[in-house]
């Protein structure tokens, strides 16, 4: 049997994976992919502790979280477009100049 800490061990890799992909990248694609692997490392802890407390509760908000990251890639990849049209590149530096 698993104990929680193989979880928690698990996300936090996964979450300084995620990290490390923000901090570093420039490309909006991969940017968007790190952003992703922050919240599935949320969900990895959720689900986690709801097994361990025996509680329906976490996997619920492990739905939620899902759904906020669908939301949140689809309102990505048009924001991406733009910007590729636009500059006809995905580097994230370049959408200061689309300031007022």
């Amino acid at each position: 049997m698993l104990t929680p800490q193989y979880y928690l061990v698990l996300s936090a890799a996964v979450f300084c994976t995620g990290l490390f992909g923000i901090l570093t990248r420039r490309n909006a694609l991969l940017f968007l992919m790190s952003v992703e692997l922050m919240l599935n490392a949320a969900n990895i802890n959720l689900i986690a502790f709801s097994y361990l407390w025996g509680n329906i509760t976490g996997q619920t908000f492990g739905l939620f979280v899902m759904a906020l990251a669908a939301a949140e890639v689809a309102i990505g990849i048009g924001i991406i477009l733009v910007l590729y049209r636009n500059f006809d590149n995905v580097d994230v530096t370049d959408a200061t100049t689309m300031r007022w």
